[in-house]
């Protein structure tokens, strides 16, 4: 980090197979592997393997010995005896089609597991001094830094525990985000009082390596983050749902409020389409805020 005395990232090991991976079934192994291949991300490669694991565990068999009857059969437990989400069946859907598609290359018509209609809900955003007052709740400074870092700059939180020392820029005001969501990098401005809480950050744990370090030499887990927010959140005693990635929510309602276009913030969310972006537009209250009800009566002229 320019300006802040940062080291520079020592290169990580390679890691070797654990047991547990020598272990694995082939197929579970295959699976893997195309993931691998096509890019996906390790939190969506564990998704996947998670929800077809439970998929084999609920007929007691191997994937390749089950049929498109039997993923009928498993959506239909999910959706009328475990009553599971509409984001958690989308899962279960898409790690199902990969499966029989790319993994056991079976010649089915992917509208044997269609995805179910998407519903649609607007975010609850709190107010920016809602969140002030919740970060300010977070005890443990690494934890807040984390926090801070997904509000200030519009991180996910996976993005923010990936960061870097090297990533933060004060000598230009920005920073890096590596490979973010799609493979994508972008840059985003540095929050002057972001800056200064992460020099006090540094001044105290002096990372190495990771700018949020956890255990065994990896970044820390997105899990601490989650948790450290909800801990928050109770002592905060906010009675609106708050999670990390509502942070981000706030970050892009609280822009667009305060003016700027749609299309910057598009590169500053890293959206791949302005459609995901204007979603933002139905939560923002500014522009409701100049509108004159019928019912009322109207301004008088200036």
């Amino acid at each position: 980090m320019a300006g802040l005395a940062f080291p520079t990232a020592p290169a990580l090991p390679p890691v070797s197979l654990s047991e547990m991976e020598v272990a694995m079934t082939p197929l579970r192994r295959k699976m893997i592997e195309e993931l691998q291949i096509r890019g996906f991300a390790p939190g969506t490669q564990k998704g996947y393997l998670s929800c077809v694991a439970k998929f084999a565990r609920h007929f007691g068999r191997s994937p390749d010995e089950l049929g498109q009857d039997d993923v009928r059969a498993f959506l239909l437990h999910l959706v009328n005896e475990e009553k599971v989400s509409h984001g958690v069946l989308i899962n279960f859907v898409s790690s199902l089609r990969f499966l029989y598609k790319i993994t056991l290359q079976r010649p089915w018509d992917l509208q044997t597991i269609p995805y179910p209609r998407r519903e649609k809900h607007l975010p609850e955003i709190p107010t920016r001094e809602e969140i002030l007052h919740l970060l300010g709740c977070v005890r443990n400074l690494k934890h807040r830094a984390i926090l801070m870092s997904c509000y200030a700059a519009g991180l996910r939180v996976a993005e923010a525990v990936r960061l870097k020392p090297t990533d933060i820029d004060s000598s230009r005001m920005v920073i890096y985000v590596r490979q973010g969501k799609r493979r994508k990098d972008r840059v985003v401005p540095l929050s002057k009082t972001l800056l200064e809480f992460l020099r006090t950050y540094w001044r105290a744990v002096r990372p190495q390596g990771w700018l949020f370090p956890g255990r065994y030499g990896q970044h820390l887990s997105v899990r601490v983050a989650q948790h450290a927010l909800k801990r928050a959140r109770l002592v905060s005693g906010l009675k609106r749902p708050i999670t990390v990635h509502t942070l981000r929510h706030g970050f892009a309602t609280h822009l667009l409020e305060a003016g700027t276009n749609l299309r910057t913030l598009q590169l500053l969310l890293g959206h791949a389409s302005l459609r995901t972006t204007s979603i933002y537009t139905h939560v923002s209250t500014r522009e409701l805020r100049s509108i004159i009800s019928p019912l009322d009566p109207p301004e008088p002229p200036r």
